[in-house]
C-alpha cells in the first residue's frame, strides 16, 4: 500500500530524537510530566486542572490557547450520567442527534462530530453507545484538532479518558433505580502490591435491563474493563487494558413533522412495527490496549501506544418516513408511511502512535516538546436493506402494525479500507515570564479504498494533508490568562463512510477556527471561569454542480460566529457549581445544493441552537448531607437543511439530594421537575424528532470495601 511510504521517514525522524535524548541532558525549565499510576481519590471540586487530550502532554488549563470542556468524575458521578448524552448536556455548544437510534452523535459549533470520539487519545468512531462505568472524566476540545489528532473535528473532538489501576485500590459496587424502569448495577474493583509498587490491577464492569418511557422500550447492556499496571523498572512502565460492551435496545428513530412542527402525539408513542421485536439494535465492540512508557532521562520521555478494535452491529428499524409525500389520507384520516430497513456492519481496525516527548531550553527559552507518528488501519464492512411504503399507520392513534422483518431490496454491500499514517510535531514555548506560544503541525496520508459487493467495482483515493496550529498566551498573572490561536482540520471524502462515484476524486473539505479567549482563575484557585469569542468556517464543501445536478464540485462554505463561557468549581466551603452559555451564529453560506427543494444556501445549520445554557449547583447542608439543583436550557433548533420544521427551545430542572458516609452513599435525583414536554434531538438530516423524557425519580446507591 502507498501509504506506508511515509513510514522510513518517520522511523528515522524518532531514531534520531531518541539518539540525541540518550546523548545529551539539556538545562530544563519545565517539568516533565510523571507516568506513575494515579490515586483514586477523586477531586472534591468540578474545577479540573489540566486537560490530557487539548496538546497531549499534562499542560494547565491556563496554557492552553483553545476552548476545552473538561467533566470530571465527581460531576458525572452527582449527576448520575449514564451515558454520553447526559454527559455532553453540560458543554456548551454541543447539539444532540438522535443518531439512527443506535449511535452516541453530537454537533459542535454546528458541525457534526460523528466520527470524533477518542479514548485515551485514540480515535474510536465505531457507530455505538458507549458506556461511562469505565470513564474517568470526558474532554471536549472546541475547534479543529487535526495537529494532533488527524482527520475530522470540524468543530471539536471528544476525548473520554479511561480508569487506571491504582495503589490505593477499593472496592465499589453501585445500584440505580427509576420510576420508569431502569435497573443498573456496576463496580469498581482494584488491587495492587503496595509493598513493591510494581504492580496494579483494576476492573470495572456495568449490568443494565431496563426499561424506558417510550412504548416499548428498553435496553440491555452488558460491560467490563480490566487493565493492568507494571512497572518494569525505575524509568519503565506498561499499561495493558481490554474493553468488552454488549448493547441491545429497542431501535427509535421518534416521531415525524406536519405543518413545520413534530406531530403533537404523546411523548412515548412509538411508529414502528407492533413486533418490538423485529425493531432493535445491537452492537458488541471488544478492544485491547497495550502501552509502554519509557523515561531516557529527565528531559526525555517515549511511549507507545497500541489498540485493536472489533465492532460488530446488527440494526433492524421501522421508521415513519420523511419525505415530503410521507403523509396520506385515508378514510379522512391522516396516516404516514413506514419504511424498513435493515444494516449489518463489521469493523476491524488498529492504531499504534509513538510518542516523544523533550524538555529542552533552547534561545534561552523554555519548550515542551511533542514529536509523534500515527499508524492505523480499519476495515469497514457493511450490508443495507431498505423498503419504503411496508405500510401506512395513523398518526394520531395506535400506529403500530405487523411490518416485513428483511426488507426487499440490496442497496449496499461492500467493504472500505482505510490507512491512515501521520507525522506530527508541537512545541510550547515559554517566550517570557508572561508570555507563552504554541506551534504545531501535522502530514497526514489517507488512503482509502471501496470494494463493492454489488457490482464488482474497487473505488480508491489517497489525500495528503497539512494540519497547522498556532496560538498565543499571555499571563500577567497567576490568576490571568488571555489567548489568541487559530487551527485547521480536513475532512476526507467518505472520512466515516464509503466512498461512491460522486465524491471519490473530491479533495478534502477544510476547516479553519479563528480563536480570541480568557482564562480566570478566582477565588484561591477554587474557580474556574472561561470566556472566548470564534470564528469558524468550513470551505470545500460538497455541494449539487448546477451544470450537472448529479455531479458534486467543492463550492460550498459554512460559518460559526460564536461566544463560549463557562464556570466550574466552588464559589465557597459549601457551593459547587458547573456551568455555561453559548452563542452560535450559524449559517451555510454558499451551497448549489437544494433540501427539499429549498435551498441551502443562507440556511441555519441542523440541531444548531442560537442560544443554549446549562446550570448546575451543589450545596453542603451538614457533613453528611448536600443538595444539587440543575438547569439546562436549549434554544430553538432546525431538523432539516430547509429550516422548514423546527424544535421549541424549552428549559428542564433537575434536583438532587445527597447522603454520604466513608464506605457508603445514596442519591435521590429528581428529573424534569416540572415535568416539561420537550423535543430533545432529532435525526439532523430529515424530520425524525426524539421527544424529552418526563418527570421521573432516581435512586441511587454505592457500597464501599
Amino acid at each position: 500500500m502507498t501509504i506506508f511510504r511515509i513510514k522510513p521517514a518517520c522511523l528515522s525522524l524518532l531514531s534520531l530524537c531518541v539518539a540525541q535524548a540518550i546523548h545529551a541532558q539539556p538545562k530544563t525549565a519545565l517539568e516533565v510530566p510523571a507516568t506513575t499510576v494515579t490515586s483514586t481519590q477523586e477531586q472534591s471540586s468540578y474545577k479540573p486542572a489540566s486537560s490530557k487530550s487539548a496538546l497531549k502532554i499534562d499542560a494547565p488549563l491556563r496554557d492552553i490557547p483553545q476552548s476545552v470542556s473538561v467533566i470530571p468524575q465527581s460531576l458525572i458521578k452527582d449527576q448520575g450520567a449514564q451515558s454520553m448524552e447526559d454527559v455532553l448536556k453540560n458543554v456548551p455548544g454541543v447539539g444532540l442527534s438522535n443518531g439512527d437510534g443506535q449511535r452516541d452523535q453530537v454537533t459542535i459549533r454546528g458541525f457534526s462530530a460523528i466520527g470524533d470520539q477518542y479514548i485515551d487519545g485514540i480515535r474510536d468512531d465505531a457507530l455505538y453507545f458507549r458506556d461511562l462505568s469505565n470513564i474517568e472524566q470526558v474532554e471536549v476540545i472546541k475547534g479543529p484538532a487535526a495537529v494532533l489528532y488527524g482527520r475530522g473535528s470540524s468543530g471539536g473532538l471528544i476525548n473520554s479518558v479511561t480508569k487506571k489501576p491504582t495503589f490505593d485500590p477499593q472496592q465499589e459496587i453501585g445500584i440505580s433505580l427509576d420510576s420508569e424502569g431502569k435497573k443498573r448495577t456496576q463496580f469498581d474493583a482494584g488491587w495492587a502490591d503496595q509493598q513493591q509498587g510494581d504492580k496494579a490491577f483494576r476492573v470495572t464492569g456495568a449490568l443494565e435491563d431496563s426499561d424506558t418511557f417510550r412504548d416499548d422500550g428498553y435496553t440491555e447492556r452488558k460491560a467490563i474493563a480490566p487493565s493492568a499496571f507494571f512497572k518494569l523498572s525505575d524509568d519503565l512502565e506498561l499499561n495493558l487494558g481490554a474493553t468488552y460492551l454488549y448493547d441491545k435496545r429497542l431501535i427509535d428513530f421518534g416521531i415525524p413533522a406536519l405543518n413545520g412542527r413534530p406531530v403533537q402525539v404523546d411523548r412515548d408513542k412509538r411508529f414502528g412495527s407492533a413486533d418490538p421485536d423485529d425493531d432493535y439494535t445491537r452492537s458488541e465492540v471488544f478492544s485491547f490496549t497495550a502501552g509502554i512508557d519509557y523515561r531516557l532521562n529527565d528531559s526525555w520521555t517515549l511511549s507507545n501506544t497500541s489498540r485493536y478494535y472489533h465492532y460488530d452491529l446488527d440494526r433492524n428499524n421501522t421508521l415513519a418516513d420523511s419525505g415530503p409525500n410521507r403523509f396520506v389520507t385515508v378514510n379522512g384520516e391522516l396516516r404516514v408511511k413506514l419504511n424498513r430497513g435493515n444494516v449489518q456492519r463489521k469493523e476491524d481496525g488498529w492504531f499504534n502512535q509513538t510518542e516523544l516527548k523533550q524538555q529542552a531550553e533552547l534561545a534561552g527559552m523554555a519548550h515542551n516538546l511533542l514529536y509523534g507518528i500515527e499508524l492505523g488501519r480499519q476495515d469497514k464492512g457493511q450490508v443495507v436493506y431498505s423498503q419504503s411504503n411496508v405500510a401506512q399507520v395513523p398518526v394520531y392513534r395506535d400506529g403500530l402494525v405487523e411490518v416485513p422483518f428483511q426488507a426487499k431490496n440490496l442497496t449496499a454491500k461492500g467493504v472500505n479500507s482505510q490507512d491512515t499514517a501521520g507525522l506530527y510535531v508541537q512545541d510550547l514555548i515559554e517566550l517570557a515570564p508572561h508570555w507563552k506560544a504554541l506551534l504545531g503541525v501535522r502530514y497526514d496520508e489517507f488512503e482509502q479504498n471501496y470494494d463493492n459487493a454489488l457490482n464488482g467495482s474497487r473505488l480508491a483515493r489517497t489525500d495528503r494533508t497539512w494540519s497547522p496550529r498556532a496560538g498565543l498566551v499571555y499571563q500577567p498573572d497567576e490568576m490571568q490568562s488571555y489567548y489568541v490561536s487559530v487551527s485547521r482540520s480536513y475532512q476526507p471524502s467518505a472520512e466515516m463512510f464509503a466512498l461512491s462515484t460522486t465524491n471519490q476524486d473530491l479533495e478534502p473539505e477544510e476547516t479553519t477556527n479563528y480563536e480570541l479567549g480568557a482564562k480566570w482563575d478566582w477565588l484561591d484557585d477554587r474557580l474556574s471561569v472561561t470566556a472566548a469569542v470564534f470564528r469558524l468556517e468550513r470551505s470545500n464543501i460538497k455541494t449539487t454542480d448546477p451544470a450537472n445536478p448529479a455531479k458534486l464540485v467543492l463550492a460550498g462554505e459554512q460559518r460559526t460566529d460564536g461566544f463560549e463561557t463557562t464556570v466550574s468549581g466552588k464559589l465557597g466551603d459549601k457551593w459547587q457549581v458547573y456551568g455555561g452559555y453559548a452563542y452560535l451564529d450559524a449559517e451555510i453560506v454558499k451551497s448549489n445544493s437544494r433540501t427539499n427543494g429549498v435551498p441551502n444556501e443562507g440556511q441555519v445549520p441542523t440541531l444548531t441552537p442560537r442560544n443554549s445554557a446549562n446550570l448546575w449547583l451543589v450545596r453542603s447542608l451538614a457533613p453528611e448531607w448536600r443538595a444539587g439543583l440543575g438547569l439546562n436550557y436549549v434554544g430553538e433548533r432546525y431538523t432539516a437543511l430547509d429550516n422548514v420544521t423546527s424544535m421549541p427551545g424549552y428549559t428542564t430542572a433537575d434536583a438532587a439530594l445527597f447522603y454520604e458516609l466513608e464506605q457508603w452513599d445514596m442519591a435521590l435525583r429528581l428529573r424534569n421537575i416540572f415535568d416539561k414536554e420537550y423535543y430533545a434531538s432529532a435525526h439532523g438530516s430529515v424530520d425524525l424528532i426524539t421527544p424529552g423524557a418526563p418527570r421521573s425519580l432516581e435512586l441511587s446507591a454505592n457500597y464501599r470495601f
